[in-house]
């Protein structure tokens, strides 16, 4: 097996056979895709490859693109002794967006000539993104996916509050643990002593507080560092959601990374979500970040359903009354909302009982009637509940309805 430097030197050697369909030479002739600049980056690992190419002027241009891509890379790398099993095409604008993803197969498809005919005129529709070649999983009604720009912010605690809360109204709801370098579903649901199950070929979730949980967590040693590359993470989330058995759901809700890396890219290319939550806390360096993760799901074609604010205050509720301090600035999250458009879901609270609750792996007891954590919690489920709804009329996949008493 050649080093990594070894093979992607390999790889950007197979590029130079490649045409630029758009470069043309000193002498006229028409220069390779790694001389004009067209190759913005290269990742391989153990036969699997990502490319990021300088976008065309059409999709057909781009596939036709990214397979004479494939046929170079495929023969060479079989000549070097790694044979390519998966190529990753990414295409980028000017600015760095993604415009288009493709994983070619072959050199089957053609470019079309340079002089077509009619091409598409500039700016009369949305650019393609990640979203538009994405599929939907068999009877999953909504794909809602959590993030945030940073860790530490709270993020799989209130992906599974607002998985359980909707679970509490009668929705069937799935969990997805897509936290592949750090799970904590494991510890707050309580999953410790129970084993992972396979049956045919399919991995059976557990379910837990009226939710279908799977986590990678519980597929690998708990105290075992994930130390992976790109295209691993990218196999890992994809195996965790097209080979589970989650049957039907109403809600489908993805724990994601923090931060805007592979899995996100990922997801956006292999599931048609309904949109997407960000959670932040009040102070400002966290709304920087956050601020980039809104930005991701809108270039890569998700509606982002609003934002969280986690961490608003600290109430100390094992106290009679209750107390209530600003640590980080109440309100910060909310302002960030308002000034990017987005809607402001609600602002939880830290307190003793969620703790406890999280460690322990009960998050059902976070929904005792009457408690200020309660309130703040069903505030967010309400809140995320009618946003799906808003975003799938938008998307087309439901109509309004009328209700005459």
């Amino acid at each position: 097996m050649p080093a990594e430097s070894t093979y992607k030197a390999l790889i950007n050697d197979a590029l130079r056979t490649v045409p630029d369909p758009g470069g043309v030479g000193a002498a006229g002739s028409r220069t390779d895709i790694v001389s004009s600049g067209s190759v913005k980056n290269i990742a391989a690992c153990d036969g699997a490859v990502s490319l990021r190419l300088a976008a065309l002027s059409d999709i057909p241009q781009m596939n036709a693109l990214a397979a004479r891509c494939h046929t170079a890379i495929a023969s060479r790398s079989a000549a070097g002794g790694t044979p390519l099993t998966t190529l990753t095409v990414e295409f980028a604008n000017t600015d760095g967006r993604i415009v288009h993803s493709t994983r070619p197969t072959g050199s089957t498809m053609q470019q079309p000539p340079q002089d077509s005919g009619h091409r598409p005129i500039s700016g009369l529709s949305r650019p393609p993104t990640p979203q538009g070649q994405a599929g939907s999983l068999p009877g999953v009604k909504h794909i809602i996916a959590v993030g945030a720009g940073k860790g530490g912010v709270g993020k799989s605690t209130i992906a599974l509050n607002i998985a359980v809360g909707l679970a509490k109204r009668g929705h069937a709801v799935g969990l997805l643990d897509g936290d592949i370098y750090g799970p904590s579903m494991p510890t707050m649901l309580g999953l410790q002593s129970l084993e992972q199950s396979v049956m045919q070929g399919k991995l059976q979730p557990f379910y837990v507080h009226g939710v279908k949980v799977i986590t990678i967590g519980k597929l690998v040693d708990p105290e075992k560092p994930l130390i992976w590359r790109g295209p691993m993470a990218h196999g890992a989330f994809k195996q965790l959601t097209e080979q589970t058995d989650w049957g039907n759901l109403d809600y489908l809700v993805i724990d994601l990374p923090p931060g805007t890396g592979d899995v996100s890219l990922t997801m956006a290319q292999s599931l048609q979500l309904t949109g997407a939550v960000v959670i932040c806390t009040p102070q400002q360096v966290a709304q920087d970040d956050a601020v980039r993760a809104a930005k991701m799901f809108q270039q890569l074609g998700i509606d982002v359903l609003g934002v969280v604010e986690n961490m608003s205050t600290f109430i100390a509720d094992d106290i009679t009354p209750p107390r209530e301090y600003d640590l980080f600035g109440k309100g910060g999250a909310e302002k960030m909302a308002a000034r990017l458009g987005l809607p402001f879901l609600g602002a939880v609270p830290i307190t003793v009982a969620l703790r406890k609750n999280s460690d322990s792996g009960d998050p059902s007891s976070n929904f005792i009637s009457g408690t200020a954590l309660c309130k703040a919690l069903e505030v967010v489920v309400d809140s995320v509940e009618k946003q799906t709804a808003l975003a799938s009329i938008r998307q087309g996949k439901s109509k309004p309805t009328l209700s005459i008493s």
